[in-house]
């Protein structure tokens, strides 16, 4: 880099970002008896603990001479308007973790992880926060700002313009952007395939199981419920980051205007009920019992059972029977009603889309087909 890159460089007003917003590396442990983040770091971490997060002890708190860093809900946040972009909590031996980082003080993106932990499943099941280095925002920044570094997404800021592209694709949706609304920034949401978990959900109550897990282990069928159905004991709603998700009636409902499409909820489902669809306007069943029609009405009150008539009146031909119920293939379904007007448990929902996300979808040329509205 030559001298007069080096100056702009150093006149570029700089801000200090903990790349951490988990609490999975013993925060709450560390904090009761630890006097400095070595102190906690060097007295090891437990299974299940993340290594590469912040532990929390607040090292970096204690050098700030600007008070611009302080310790909320275990997490270190930093106050933009007091920061002055010294770097004293950057500076080596300060945070042992190396996990604070002096960025442009206009950024905008922000990738809060410095996991590097190889396999996905078990990031998912350590930190909502952390980074799968599944690559998506590499491949789709168009200035190649982003790149895999010990198994966890990096910024370079000289090359980054703040464009929703990562944002965008980041399958857990963990990329911080000030510009852009997660909400709304969304290719796909979750999608709960049951409807009817009422029965099940009082059934564990009743016998004391608050876990969806401990639930998944006992014979429904046994029980008189369903094998396929919602257990609607939470563990979905529990690693919902954004609220997007809850139980109502004894079975799990997704809120698609909050929904990010993190994918969270489908690792936390131990019946792999939840799975992720187009946020477009189209059919979807929630149903994936593969029981006969007479079983079915015996254990739920709306489930799919089988008839076809949907399958035989769809239009497109965007609906086939698979294990006894109904699945709709969602790149062929062009969001008539003639599944619904034939369904005869009323067993087709539709996932309806506000009219502005369509216009932001075309905006942001995601759109297959060039914004086509169907």
């Amino acid at each position: 880099m030559s001298e007069m890159q080096d100056q702009v460089k150093q006149d570029i007003p700089m801000i200090a970002f903990v790349a951490c917003s988990g609490c999975a590396a013993g925060k709450k442990r560390f904090s009761e008896g630890c006097k400095s983040c070595a102190d906690a770091v060097a007295s090891g971490f437990q299974r299940g603990e993340c290594k590469s997060g912040c532990v929390g002890v607040g090292s970096c708190v204690s050098v700030c001479k600007q008070g611009a860093m302080s310790i909320q809900d275990g997490r270190i946040v930093i106050d933009r308007e007091k920061c002055n972009g010294c770097g004293d909590c950057a500076a080596e031996g300060v945070c042992p973790q190396g996990l604070i980082r002096m960025i442009p003080a206009d950024a905008t993106n922000f990738i809060p992880c410095s996991s590097t932990e190889e396999d996905e499943e078990t990031v998912r099941a350590t930190c909502g926060y952390g980074c799968i280095a599944c690559g998506e925002c590499t491949r789709a920044c168009p200035q190649g700002a982003v790149s895999i570094v010990n198994n966890h997404a990096v910024i370079d800021y000289e090359k980054c313009v703040g464009c929703s592209a990562c944002t965008v694709r980041c399958k857990k949706k963990i990329i911080v952007d000030t510009l852009h609304d997660l909400t709304v920034l969304k290719e796909k949401v979750a999608f709960v395939r049951c409807s009817g978990g009422e029965r099940a959900s009082a059934k564990y109550k009743e016998l004391g199981i608050q876990d969806c897990r401990e639930a998944a282990k006992l014979d429904a069928k046994a029980l008189g419920l369903c094998a396929d159905g919602c257990c609607g004991q939470g563990s979905c709603t529990a690693v919902c980051r954004y609220g997007a998700i809850s139980v109502v009636n004894g079975t799990a409902v997704v809120d698609p205007e909050k929904c990010v499409g993190c994918r969270d909820c489908t690792y936390a489902c131990p019946k792999h009920l939840i799975t992720m669809v187009p946020y477009k306007g189209q059919k979807l069943v929630p149903c994936i019992s593969s029981a006969s029609k007479e079983e079915k009405e015996q254990v739920c009150a709306s489930p799919c059972i089988g008839c076809e008539d949907c399958a035989k009146n769809c239009p497109c031909g965007a609906i086939y029977m698979e294990d006894n119920h109904a699945v709709i293939d969602h790149s062929l379904c062009e969001n008539c009603h003639m599944c619904q007007y034939v369904c005869r448990n009323n067993v087709i929902k539709e996932l309806e889309v506000p009219e502005y996300i369509y216009r932001q979808r075309e905006a942001l040329l995601l759109e297959e087909e060039g914004g086509n509205r169907s």
